[in-house]
């Protein structure tokens, strides 16, 4: 009987350990975002830390010379304060750890292969690194690297880079200070930069960019981060770019599951297209898509400038059940995005891995003015599935905006019809600028998922359901106020033209 017992508890303990494993929700911030005009300015009174349990302040730099952490832009990060500002947000937040990234993808690769290759530099970083985090009341430490033994560094970085970490870490864990990383996401990009086993060995979290899978340079329209791949992926190299194909390649490769997080977009890359006549997955482009207003990069757009495009009305959205990630396209441009439905898979897919939870870049780019109905729908959205109750702020009600609903394929709008496109299943439907308030609806009868697709509830017709092949476990879903899920169509229609 004590055997039996002592079974119970340690399965239990084991149960709980597997439950409460994926819970890390690392939110990125981009500084330059308090330069952005408009409703795209954000500072730090604009972050909701109920969101995140990790917050990284983006980016300081390094001093190749010297091995020292420099200020990107000591005007924003002392003379106003952001600094301070950013860490004292941990004060009312007990589990929130405050972090400070190096790096990222303007700093290059040149200055880091220098620092890693000497031990004398290596030495003066990490001893500046810890200062900085000191002085500054920062929790740790994110390296981001873009990229060992690319972009001009050698084929000595990938050895190199593990001993920075180890070395790093080493000094970091003696002063209770954590030690992460951002590390590219395709199989080949990964093997030419690190030693896998190695950084997992040494570092608390392994932040794994998986998006930017495509973009305008590939010449045509594919999705930024798709969950699985498209049956148009049909080379080695194509297949490698989505993220479970990424995430399996890291853990495969001698990744421990339970430090990975998985990163999720809260932006979409555009395209504008050859010609409107061909508006599929895989269409030739003629280049990037138009730039945002705030974000004023072409190829790129924030869910926020994404959320304001669609409440202007006149695009077609797009579900592909495939990639189990939504597009949308209008005139000559074609965005692939995340919406809530997307995001919401991928945190289940992380929790089906056991991976320390997400990670999203970045915060600034979520409609954290609430434009769609709700502030910071995508973080909610991930906090809501992992089941993070005390978490996000309260829904908002704005005049000036209509219902989207970007869960699956719905907004609030026209009437729709089912397509199919290079032979992949997706769901369409068109946006207008009709106004109306959000609703929340739910059902108390549930299904559980047979198949894959979209089922409405058998007591309320404005509540529909949306199963994948992958999970058990349904996603609900709801239509904007005066809309039923249409099961004809498989979209959200007018209540008069459903047979309820």
């Amino acid at each position: 009987m004590l055997i039996k017992i002592g079974i119970l508890l340690i399965f239990t303990a084991l149960s709980f350990e597997i439950i409460a494993a994926t819970s890390e929700v690392v939110c990125y911030h981009g500084t330059w975002s308090k330069y952005r005009t408009g409703n795209g300015t954000f500072t730090v009174s604009n972050i909701d830390p109920s969101l995140c349990t990790y917050l990284i302040y983006s980016f300081v730099g390094l001093n190749s010379t010297t091995g020292e952490v420099i200020s990107l832009d000591t005007y924003l990060d002392d003379t106003l304060g952001n600094l301070e500002a950013f860490t004292s947000l941990k004060s009312s937040y007990s589990n929130l750890k405050v972090l400070v990234a190096i790096g990222g993808w303007n700093e290059g690769s040149v200055k880091y292969s220098t620092v890693a290759a000497s031990s004398e530099l290596r030495s003066a970083f990490i001893e500046s690194a810890l200062s900085y985090c000191q002085e500054n009341n920062f929790d740790g430490f994110d390296v981001d690297w873009e990229y060992p033994c690319d972009r001009g560094g050698t084929s000595a970085d990938k050895e190199n880079f593990v001993t920075l970490l180890e070395e790093l870490t080493t000094v970091f864990k003696a002063n209770n200070l954590v030690v992460t990383v951002a590390v590219r996401a395709a199989a080949t990009g990964v093997a030419l930069s690190y030693d896998v086993p190695g950084i997992s060995q040494y570092v608390d979290l392994i932040h794994v960019m998986t998006y930017d899978f495509h973009g305008s340079y590939d010449g045509v329209t594919g999705h930024n981060a798709p969950l699985y791949a498209s049956s148009i992926d049909t080379t080695s190299s194509a297949l490698e770019l989505n993220v479970d194909a990424a995430i399996t390649n890291w853990i495969n490769q001698g990744a421990n599951a339970s430090k990975i997080t998985l990163g999720i977009p809260l932006y979409g890359r555009s395209f504008t297209l050859s010609s409107t006549d061909d508006v599929a997955l895989g269409a030739t482009t003629s280049g990037a898509g138009t730039a945002g207003p705030y974000t004023q990069e072409a190829g790129y757009l924030g869910y926020n400038e994404i959320i304001e495009k669609q409440l202007a009305g006149g695009w077609t959205i797009v579900w592909d059940d495939e990639q189990e990630v939504p597009h949308m396209y209008q005139g000559d441009q074609w965005v692939g995005y995340d919406n809530e439905a997307s995001v919401k898979l991928k945190v289940q897919y992380a929790i089906s891995k056991g991976l320390a939870g997400v990670m999203v870049w970045s915060i600034e780019t979520d409609d954290f003015l609430g434009l769609s109905g709700v502030k910071n729908p995508l973080l909610q959205a991930i906090n809501d599935e992992m089941g993070n109750s005390d978490s996000g702020s309260d829904s908002t009600t704005s005049t000036t905006t209509n219902s989207i609903s970007t869960a699956s394929s719905t907004v609030n709008g026209v009437s729709t019809t089912s397509t199919t496109t290079n032979n992949t299943s997706s769901t369409s439907i068109t946006t207008n600028s009709t106004s109306s308030t959000s609703t929340t609806a739910s059902s108390s009868s549930i299904p559980v998922c047979t198949q894959s697709g979209y089922f409405r509830s058998s007591t309320n017709c404005s509540v529909y359901y949306y199963c994948s092949s992958a999970y058990s476990t349904p996603q609900e879903l709801s239509c904007g106020l005066g809309l039923y899920y249409d099961t004809t169509n498989a979209v959200c229609n007018w209540s008069y033209l459903v047979d309820c």
